[in-house]
């Protein structure tokens, strides 16, 4: 027969056949490059998502600064692709005070970062993945013509929208917190982000997701 013969262990003293030679796997040489954490500081080991429905979308590939130089922008859902902080840094910038100012809503996110790191003790990464699920809304409102007459019907939100409307209210949310008060944007981007992720109701974000799905229930 042709072929490689099986290895065979030697002879056993007791004249019991012992069978051919188990393979075992060798276990994986560590990689060349470790995973860079996030700023320097924020490690992606350990996040959680608890949220199925928007694990497919929460895109937080290990990278060092979150920058992707305008590659996925106007291309039809490539913002999925997005890390989470850069879309977080996007939205800031349509506040006014950091329009076209990228490197200052990085800068600025990384800010709110080091002050939700020391003042909740937790990774800031995994607080603002908490802050998405809780902001984001499952039901919305659509209008439906019929006849000429417009019916508000409730419909389901989709893992896209939802993200988007949350990353969106959380900007937003602290934009409009740092023009009523003295407060640096950076503290209240860290206060929005700290109280949504307990799911708070002073959070503008989770208040306009309750806002929303109140009206949306009202309309089934």
């Amino acid at each position: 027969m042709s072929g490689t013969p099986e290895p065979m262990l030697p002879p056993d003293p007791s004249g019991e056949d012992t069978g051919p030679i188990v393979q075992r796997p060798q276990p994986a040489a560590p990689s060349p490059f470790p995973v860079p954490p996030l700023f320097g500081k924020y490690p992606y080991e350990g996040l959680e998502v608890h949220d199925v429905g928007l694990l497919p979308y929460l895109y937080l590939h290990p990278v060092y600064s979150p920058h992707s130089e305008g590659r996925l922008s106007g291309k039809p859902f490539l913002k999925t692709r997005m890390h989470l902080v850069e879309r977080l840094a996007n939205h800031l910038m349509k506040g006014g005070k950091f329009t076209g100012k990228k490197s200052k809503a990085l800068a600025t996110v990384r800010k709110a970062f080091d002050e939700l790191a020391k003042k909740e003790g937790k990774n800031p990464l995994q607080l603002l993945v908490d802050a998405v699920e809780n902001a984001s809304p499952r039901e919305e409102v659509t209008r439906l013509q019929f006849g000429g007459i417009s019916v508000p019907r409730a419909v389901d939100a989709s893992p896209v929208r939802r993200l988007n409307v949350a990353i969106r209210n959380l900007a937003q949310g602290a934009i409009t917190a740092s023009r009523k008060s003295t407060k640096p944007i950076h503290t209240c981007l860290a206060d929005e982000i700290s109280l949504a992720a307990k799911g708070n109701l002073t959070s503008y974000a989770v208040g306009r997701k309750e806002e929303v799905e109140r009206v949306a229930q009202s309309a089934r």
